[in-house]
């Protein structure tokens, strides 16, 4: 058994290398890709630790855009061609962290080969999906860079009418979709349905926020959904409608302890280190 542990990155180096070196395991190969906005200098002395690589075909990662989408692709296509098989293929951002010791989550993943583990929801099975479809169904300049992209994007928005989504297939997915585990073969069927189906990525260009239900439609439409678990084994706190997770702190350790799943996030070293050490001392 062995996994490709694919991890997104744009800063704290050294929390990176905490997260890796928290993951340390004969069947574990980490796999970075480093937002091309950031110097990737400071990040150079992770290719020293034990199984790490970096994805050398760098995008640009705006929040919310359709490049962290496509990079995520890219990054899935490099690791799948390089030569090595693996059972699963991890998506982590860089600030997430196991909360399980390393060997019960190396059995956990060898106990469930081919299964896919992914959350979602059906599109107006839940609350999420009420506004989720304005992520495709208007236009989203959140990739430009020009001066009163915004003004457009509200412009064109007022005039041209509601987009349709290019495929006829169910649409599945919600605010923790992003992240994902799946098996060798989803990744493959991942990898190839983007590769032939141009249009799609043409459409999905002016989205907002598509990790978040592209993936999960994709797999759920597809001869793989039967091996899908509903379940992205991360631990992911949402707050008060806040777009984004909350920070984990020392104050949420017991949260952590007594949670089921395998990895956690959000957390940041330049907010409270604190409770990755006690993840150390006390879990790992």
């Amino acid at each position: 058994m062995r996994i490709a542990n694919i991890i997104m990155a744009y800063k704290n180096p050294r929390q990176v290398e905490r997260m890796i070196l928290a993951m340390d395991h004969p069947d574990f190969d980490f796999y970075i890709h480093l937002d091309k906005k950031i110097d990737m200098a400071p990040f150079l002395f992770l290719k020293d630790l034990p199984r790490v690589n970096f994805i050398q075909k760098r995008t640009v990662c705006n929040w919310g855009g359709f490049q962290f989408v496509r990079a995520v692709f890219e990054s899935l296509t490099a690791v799948l061609n390089n030569g090595i098989r693996y059972d699963f293929y991890n998506l982590l951002s860089a600030q997430d962290y196991p909360i399980k010791p390393m060997p019960e989550i190396a059995k956990f993943f060898e106990d469930n080969i081919g299964k896919s583990f992914m959350s979602y929801d059906m599109e107006n099975g839940e609350a999420w999906w009420a506004h989720a479809k304005s992520r495709y169904e208007t236009y989203h300049f959140t990739d430009f860079s020009f001066k009163g992209r915004y003004l457009l994007q509200r412009l064109v928005n007022s005039v041209l009418p509601k987009r349709k989504f290019p495929l006829k297939v169910k649409l599945y997915g919600t605010c923790v979709s992003s992240w994902w585990s799946i098996s060798s073969a989803s990744a493959i069927y991942l990898s190839n349905f983007v590769k032939n189906n141009a249009k799609l990525m043409r459409f999905m260009k002016y989205t907002w926020a598509a990790d978040e239900f592209l993936m999960a439609t994709l797999i759920m439409n597809s001869i793989h959904k039967d091996s899908v678990v509903n379940d992205n084994l991360r631990l992911i706190t949402w707050q008060d409608d806040l777009p984004n997770p909350i920070i984990f702190k020392a104050g949420d350790y017991d949260k952590i302890l007594k949670s089921d799943k395998l990895f956690a996030r959000k957390f940041d070293v330049e907010v409270d280190e604190t409770i990755l050490d006690l993840i150390d001392q006390n879990v790992l």
